[in-house]
């Protein structure tokens, strides 16, 4: 209410179906950006915003339920693009927030351009930004790409890299917006966990999961526990069947395959250690994870805006043999890694809060009006 008159929310949308999936609860819900657009969702209910996401597969078509305040609509089955505006005109947002490189940007950009609809675009890997190098499906197809970039309203990033690597002209509607997690009301106390150091992803080939089973099995006297499971994503066939029996035939690894959000979240809570040997991430949902539980992290390669190193939240290893060094330093001091965990949940609580999300997404969006769909994607590679 301003002077007497109503003034509706802010209204945003989604479309991504497992959104849904992580919110319902479901044992297929798996992804660090639908993971954060989940979390985004919720956040920005709670901040008063409406906030609706259009489903494609789990929701009959038109149905409308409401999971933590945020909205979920079945879209009708007809073609994709027709879909999504038709769902666009009938929800009239004020944003559209897609996350991660798509061939499909550009035309979901024309499409909220014709529905009167802003675009928030979030990067989600570092490669985002190397336009002609960022889709894993259909890399030739990367002008439509350049386009939805060129043409969205606003591009979000998660790391100074990232937004290093937008193309000058976009660079004044680029913003830094990290990304979030819960905040844990109670941490298990290092002198009471176990001793073993938990991995959790996919095994994508950038995820290394290679790298892992070398790791384990230098450091026989090393207990890991292991979730995640084979994928046709970025992955050859057979890729993830083959690390899963090499971890299987390594006495000192216990593989749990994939599990829910919730029951992978319990393995990194009880941690003495959380290890990432990922070649190339965003800002991962893992580090996240892992230190809002405080847990420390061992890194092979990954550091976005040398965060552990600045931070002293773990170890930045360059090395197979340094990062093995590196975890049976930490395995011994509990009292090293406690520091590191109470230093670990102030990060969390500073940055990655929903609040203190919230506070920089709300001022990145106010104010902002409509920019015209670019006619030409040349100057931005």
């Amino acid at each position: 209410m301003v002077d007497g008159t109503f003034t509706p929310a802010v209204k945003i949308v989604f479309l991504n179906d497992l959104i849904y999936a992580y919110a319902t609860r479901a044992p297929s819900a798996v992804g660090g950006a639908e993971r954060q657009q989940w979390l985004l969702a919720t956040a920005l209910k709670e901040a008063g915003w409406r906030v609706i996401v259009g489903v494609r597969n789990g929701l009959d078509s038109d149905r409308r339920v409401v999971i933590q305040g945020v909205e979920f609509v079945g879209l009708r089955q007809a073609q994709l693009l027709w879909a999504w505006y038709r769902f666009l005109v009938s929800e009239q947002p004020d944003w559209w927030y897609w996350r991660c490189a798509s061939h499909l940007l550009g035309l979901a950009v024309l499409i909220a351009k014709l529905a009167r609809v802003r675009v928030i675009f979030a990067a989600g890997f570092d490669s985002d930004l190397d336009i002609r190098h960022s889709l894993f499906q259909r890399p030739h197809c990367w002008p439509l790409y350049a386009l939805g970039l060129a043409s969205a309203d606003k591009i979000f990033v998660q790391n100074e890299k990232q937004l290093s690597r937008v193309p000058p002209p976009l660079r004044s509607k680029a913003l830094k917006v990290p990304s979030m997690t819960p905040e844990m009301d109670t941490l298990i106390p290092h002198s009471c966990r176990s001793r073993y150091v938990a991995w959790v992803a996919m095994f994508r080939k950038f995820k290394r999961p290679d790298l892992l089973v070398e790791i384990a099995r230098e450091a026989a006297d090393v207990r890991f526990i292991v979730c995640g499971g084979p994928t046709t994503f970025t992955a050859a066939p057979g890729y993830g069947e083959q690390i899963a029996d090499n971890l299987r035939a390594l006495p000192n690894v216990e593989y749990l395959g994939q599990l829910s959000p919730n029951e992978a979240m319990q393995v990194m809570t009880y941690a003495a250690l959380f290890l990432s040997t990922s070649d190339e991430e965003g800002f991962p949902n893992t580090f996240l994870q892992a230190w809002s539980a405080g847990t420390p992290v061992v890194s092979l390669k990954i550091d976005p805006d040398h965060i552990i190193k600045r931070y002293s939240l773990g170890k930045v290893s360059s090395s197979i043999q340094q990062a093995i060094c590196d975890i049976k330093t930490l395995m011994d001091s509990p009292q090293q890694r406690e520091t590191i965990a109470c230093r670990a949940r102030s990060y969390i609580a500073n940055v990655h809060s929903a609040a203190a999300v919230i506070r920089i997404f709300e001022s990145a969006t106010r104010g902002v009006s409509s920019v015209p769909v670019q006619s030409h994607t040349a100057n931005l590679v």
